[in-house]
Parts: structure tokens; C-alpha cells; sequence
């Protein structure tokens, strides 16, 4: 084996080809035409969008579970741990299984048959071929993907998917898929096919996604057309249809913790797959589906830390609408760190009302990150100030000794933001790692 320990692979793999991100099917697709990965046994859903799809996945791959299904789920990015992106049964595979996949993706790459080109792959289309090949080699009954970036050149996109899902679309990696909803939903549908299954999520769909799905003749699903949610306070009620076209309706439940409409997509899809699960059986499904960085309480100290991934103006539009349904009687501080290709000013003026103090993460090993003096003139240009600035352990420091039980710290910004913050707090055997 080329190397024995993941994280040596995967530093190959960040060095390996020379484009981080090197959008195009036609290399991944070679290589998974010679693992025979193109048409799995296992039934697939696909889930694109711009915010909502980690959790519709995980909400998906929960109810299939609890029908007792193998369910292999593959999302990015990772948090902590690079087996958090493939998992099967709700679990991390093991780094072995990973590494096992690299060797046989990377012999693949380099022979097949006489006068075969080399192929080079990106350190993603790596990891989406690994997850491939282990859920082939696990013989899982399902297989829930999540895009990584767009829809149609992205590297999930080699699968032909049993039930195609697009979440929310808001403005995001303009620099790849547009400067519109427009532009992104027409990339983001790139994963239907003709006569597929299709479920949408998005309550104001881009017109783009509703003509491909009517040009491909999609057996098509719209949020507020054929299945929906009416919410009400801690509770909901979700109605759908089956694929036969029959009415569906659950009785009320209790609030997931996740966005809603993912919620009520993930139904819609376990429905339109002839899944059959009672209400009793859904409701503590969804109640105890979790995801790692999507409104997550974490107490440590006696301190109420909320970590959110939220990185693009839509997303921290939510996320403040969450922070607004659970006022605290104390201040609320925030530790925030962007990238410099989202909007950051846009960003941060959906939070800018609901934070007492602000303090800046500093990425220094991060080239994208959007630097301190950056997100300092966003704050100003808001009428914020910037209390304090620097690594994670300092700026931690400080506001726990600053910070009071009846306080909060919402930590926020991108993925890179979060990863920083768990670190720090599962470093110490004292953090409840609790998600409410």
C-alpha cells in the first residue's frame, strides 16, 4: 500500500493534482468506469442545494435506519475527523476502510490495460470514489450523497440517482456557479434525469430548475405544491404525496431541530421510495437526528456555547431567526471568522442586532480566510465594534472568564470557524458534548 495511515494519504491527495477544485465529470467518471462504480446495486438519493442539504441528508439517512436499512451517507466537508464525510449506519468508517479505497482508486488511476492514460484526481473526487467503493464493498441497501459545490460538474453527479433532491438556493460560490439564483439553480439541477424522481425543496424555486425538470419530464415534487408543513410553535405537521400520487399526511409532532423544509423533504423522499414508518417511529427519528455544527449547544464551564456553520447571508439569516427564538436574558457574544469569497458584510449584518460584543477568529494558516482587518471594516460599516481579535485559544480564554452563566457565545462563520471551536472544547474532558 502506497501509505498506511490516512492522514499521510490524505496529505498526498492535497498535493496531488494540481487544481484544488477541477470542476468536470469526465476523469472521475473514467476511473469509476474501470472500478465498475457507475451503476451500484444500492438504490441512491442525491441531495444539491445551497443551505439545508447536510440536513435533509442526515435526516434521510436517519429514516431509512429506522426502517432497518444499510445506509451509506456521504457529505463534506468534515469537522474534526475526515471519517465524519462516509458513514454508514450513522457511524464514521474506519480509517483502514479509507485508506484501503485511496490505494484502490489511486492503482486505478494509474493502469487499465495497455497504452490506458494516467488519470489525476482531485483530493474530493478521491474521497467521493472511496465512499463509493465502501458502500459497494459493505453492500449497503442505500446510498443518501451530498453534492459538494453546484450539481452538475460536481463529482457526485457521475451517479444517476434514484431520487434527485435540491434543498434552498441562495447566492453562494458566485466565482463557480453564478452571480444569480437564476445561474445556481440551472447548476444545481444538473443532477436530474430524465423521468427521475425529483423532490425541491426550495419554497421559491429559480425558475431554471422548473423548466429543466418539465424539459426532462421529471416525476417532480415542489414544497408548497405537493407536500408541505404548517408549524406552530414546538409543533408541525407535514403532508406529502406517494410516487402512486395518494395524499400522506402525519399527525402533530414535535419540532425537529433542523430547517424544516429539509425536514419535510427528507419525508417526501422516504415516502416516494415506498419506505414504510409510522408516525411513532418518525418522530423520535427526526427529533434525534443530529449534525454536528447546525445550531449546536455545547455547555462547558457553565457557559452556553451555540456553534452554526452558517457562512453565506442566507444561512446567517436562519441562523439568527434560531438565536430570536431563544433570547437569553444576558449578552450574547460572538466569535466569528469568514472566508473571503462569501459576502461577508451581508453575513454579518443579519447577526449584527443580536450580538453584544464581537470577537474575530484569526485563521492564520488558512489562505482563504477573509483577513481581521476585513471583517473589522464589515463590523464598522454596520455600526459594530470589534472587541478583541486572535486564535482560537485566546479569544476562548477571554470570554469565558468575561462571560456569565446567563450569557451565550455563538461561534459562526464557515466550517473552518467550528472545527477551531470543537477542538478547543473536546480537548477538555469537561465539555458536554450534548446536542439539545
Amino acid at each position: 500500500m502506497r501509505f498506511t495511515s490516512l492522514d499521510d494519504w490524505l496529505g498526498w491527495l492535497e498535493q496531488s493534482h494540481p487544481k484544488e477544485i477541477d470542476l468536470g465529470l469526465d476523469r472521475i467518471r473514467q476511473v469509476a468506469e474501470r472500478l465498475d462504480f457507475l451503476s451500484p446495486r444500492a438504490k441512491v438519493v442525491t441531495v444539491a442545494g445551497t443551505n439545508g442539504k447536510g440536513s435533509c441528508v442526515t435526516a434521510i439517512g436517519g429514516l431509512l435506519q429506522t426502517a432497518h436499512f444499510s445506509v451509506g451517507v456521504y457529505t463534506s466537508p468534515h469537522l474534526l475527523h475526515y471519517a465524519e464525510r462516509i458513514q454508514i449506519n450513522g457511524k464514521p468508517v474506519a480509517d483502514q476502510l479509507i485508506c484501503a479505497a485511496f490505494e484502490l482508486i489511486a492503482n486505478a488511476c494509474h493502469s487499465s490495460g495497455e497504452g490506458a492514460a494516467e488519470i489525476s484526481l482531485t483530493y474530493f473526487e478521491y474521497g467521493t470514489l472511496a465512499a463509493l467503493a465502501i458502500f459497494k464493498q459493505q453492500n449497503v441497501d442505500y446510498m443518501v450523497l451530498e453534492v459538494g459545490l453546484g450539481g452538475r460538474l460536481d463529482a457526485v453527479n457521475i451517479i444517476d440517482a434514484d431520487v434527485a433532491v435540491i434543498t434552498s438556493i441562495a447566492i453562494d460560490h458566485q466565482a463557480w456557479l453564478g452571480d444569480n439564483r437564476e445561474l445556481i439553480g440551472r447548476e444545481k439541477a444538473g443532477i436530474l434525469r430524465a423521468q427521475q424522481v425529483f423532490v425541491c425543496a426550495d419554497e421559491n424555486p429559480p425558475q431554471t430548475i422548473v423548466d429543466l425538470a418539465q424539459q426532462l419530464h421529471t416525476k417532480a415534487y415542489f414544497i408548497g405544491r405537493d407536500f408541505a408543513f404548517n408549524a406552530q410553535d414546538k409543533q408541525w405537521q407535514w403532508q406529502g404525496k406517494t410516487e402512486r400520487g395518494e395524499q400522506v399526511s402525519l399527525p402533530l409532532m414535535r419540532k425537529p431541530h433542523l430547517p424544516l423544509p429539509s425536514m419535510a423533504a427528507a419525508l417526501q423522499v422516504v415516502h416516494l421510495l415506498n419506505v414504510e414508518l409510522t408516525p411513532d417511529q418518525i418522530e423520535p427519528t427526526l427529533l434525534n437526528v443530529n449534525l454536528a455544527g447546525r445550531f449546536q449547544k455545547i455547555f462547558y464551564q457553565s457557559r452556553q456555547f451555540i456553534v452554526d456553520v452558517a457562512h453565506n447571508p442566507a444561512a446567517t439569516e436562519y441562523f439568527a431567526k434560531r438565536l430570536r427564538a431563544e433570547p437569553v436574558t444576558g449578552k450574547t457574544f460572538a466569535i466569528v471568522a469568514m472566508m473571503s469569497d462569501k459576502d461577508t458584510t451581508a453575513s454579518l449584518a443579519k447577526l449584527v442586532h443580536l450580538v453584544d460584543e464581537w470577537h474575530l477568529l484569526e485563521l492564520k494558516n488558512n489562505p482563504r480566510a477573509a483577513s481581521i482587518a476585513v471583517l473589522t471594516e464589515n463590523l464598522l460599516s454596520l455600526n459594530a465594534q470589534v472587541t478583541h481579535s486572535g486564535g482560537i485559544n485566546n479569544l476562548m480564554n477571554e470570554l469565558l472568564i468575561k462571560a456569565q452563566p446567563q450569557d451565550r457565545i455563538v461561534i459562526f462563520g464557515s466550517f473552518f470557524t467550528v472545527a477551531a471551536a470543537l477542538a478547543y472544547l473536546q480537548a477538555d474532558s469537561q465539555a458536554s458534548r450534548g446536542i439539545l
